[in-house]
């Protein structure tokens, strides 16, 4: 018997290796899915594949908002531009005093003192009349027809004086005709006229047109008042 078993062959390390690969797949073939890994560690001469979990990967950082770079970056400091407004304010100052000596000098020239007339409206009414125009007749000859919106006549009835007309007249006499237009007392069309005969002598002459209430007798009234 010791004979016996003295004859019978040692397995080698190959042949265990074999034996044990053979288990191995049989118990692949029972559990799918295990025996990759155990096949992998029963290999000689192989280390065991390390498993991982599944870490995850970590995030880029999101990109910045639209604007965000703008908004971020350094402002720079504003200019100062208060010179430049003072300079700009001071010659938007020059052209209209510019403006206003070029006007006077055109006056004088066209309407020199020795020949000028002007005529001017003032109005201190309200009750009895409402202005909506006024005809000049210098010498039987028209030389204005003016037409009044609601504004002019607001400024006139708050005070205002308007120069209805600037002119020339050579010396001598000089008749004046201003007819007036508008609504009278109970909102009918009202329309009267007023004359005046005047001297033009060397040196400006300066006319004055007034419409006044008449309380006493409850209607509106012109006249043409001569500054001398």
């Amino acid at each position: 018997m010791i004979g016996t078993l003295m004859a019978q062959p040692t397995l080698t390390s190959a042949a265990r290796w074999h034996t044990r690969r053979g288990a191995l797949l049989l118990l692949a073939l029972l559990a799918p899915g295990t025996w990759c890994g155990a096949m992998q560690a029963a290999a000689p001469g192989q280390a065991p594949a390390a498993t991982q979990s599944a870490q995850p990967s970590p995030e880029a950082p999101a990109p910045a908002p639209p604007g965000a770079e703008a908004a971020n970056a350094p402002t720079e400091a504003p200019a100062d531009t208060r010179g430049l407004d003072q300079e700009i304010q001071g010659l938007k100052k020059d052209v209209v005093d510019l403006n206003k000596d070029l006007f006077i000098l055109e006056e004088e020239l066209l309407f020199p003192a020795n020949t000028q007339v002007a005529v001017f409206l003032s109005m201190d009414v309200g009750d009895f009349f409402a202005l909506d125009s006024v005809q000049l007749k210098i010498d039987q000859k028209e030389v204005i027809n003016y037409l009044y919106t609601p504004r002019e006549v607001d400024a006139l009835l708050k005070g205002g004086v308007q120069r209805l007309y600037l002119g020339n007249l050579k010396v001598g006499a000089h008749e004046l005709v201003a007819f007036f237009n508008g609504k009278g007392p109970n909102e009918r069309p009202y329309k009267r006229g007023a004359s005046l005969r005047f001297e033009k002598g060397v040196g400006a002459k300066y006319l004055e047109l007034k419409i006044d209430d008449r309380q006493r007798k409850l209607q509106p009234e012109f006249e043409i008042k001569d500054w001398e």
